[in-house]
């Protein structure tokens, strides 16, 4: 695993080094394979980069948009990440709708949409597990990241890509940690200072992952940390 870390001012300045980073290592894929694959994160942080990516001139008829985890709610629910993106990002860019793979949320239940989103990423990569390009993710206060919560069953499931997360008693749909860690690179986006001490036990040399999800995290490929200042403020205090 090749990790590297990265830190801009917030607010604007980190959204355009991101948008910037998204673009180059998008295209880059595209270049080396004709296409590229990206897995989305939710959240307020994500929201903004994706505004910022809704302007950009790309080559959208090659990216295909995955999702890293989804509520259990209709494409239309105000909490559905899909949703998100679409309003921020998707439905402003000349991207293909067959380019576009949404968790399917109303097919039945938790367990059977997971089930069929897993056979959606095995048909498109051709294999049990999805070789994405990129993957966003963000991290909680709590150190969960995508649906990976703290002491729940998904952290221990190892034999799929795809299963259900629980928050607060709520199903959520989630990547598992072996998919995840399966993509060419891995980029977390962590702002603000409430999030110091839990990163701080995600970044030590040793913790227990099952209380801190993201430390599960490890790629195979390439893992970035994009931070804001706020965030920032105590790296030299990790590990």
């Amino acid at each position: 695993m090749n990790q590297n870390i990265r830190v801009a001012a917030s607010g604007a300045p980190l959204v355009n080094e991101i948008d910037r980073w998204i673009q180059t290592r998008l295209q880059q894929a595209i270049d080396t394979n004709g296409t590229a694959t990206i897995a989305l994160a939710g959240g307020s942080t994500p929201k903004v980069i994706y505004q910022a990516l809704s302007k950009a001139e790309f080559t959208w008829d090659k990216l295909h948009v995955f999702w890293g985890d989804e509520r259990f709610v209709p494409p239309n629910h105000p909490d559905s990440n899909e949703k998100m993106a679409r309003e921020n990002w998707l439905d402003l860019v000349s991207i293909p709708a067959s380019n576009i793979h949404p968790w399917p949320t109303t097919a039945g239940t938790p367990e059977q949409c997971a089930e069929l989103y897993g056979a959606e990423l095995t048909k498109y990569f051709a294999a049990p597990q999805p070789s994405f390009d990129l993957v966003l993710l963000g991290m909680g206060e709590d150190g969960h990241t995508a649906s990976l919560f703290p002491h729940t069953a998904a952290l221990g499931v190892m034999d799929r890509s795809t299963t259900v997360g629980q928050k607060d008693g709520q199903p959520r749909l989630t990547l598992t940690v072996p998919a995840i860690n399966h993509a060419a690179c891995v980029a977390f986006i962590i702002t603000g200072a409430s999030k110091r001490p839990a990163l701080k036990q995600v970044m030590a040399t040793t913790a227990d992952a099952q209380e801190y999800p993201s430390r599960l995290i490890q790629p195979t490929g390439e893992l970035i940390w994009w931070f804001d200042e706020a965030a920032a403020a105590e790296l030299d205090n990790l590990g």
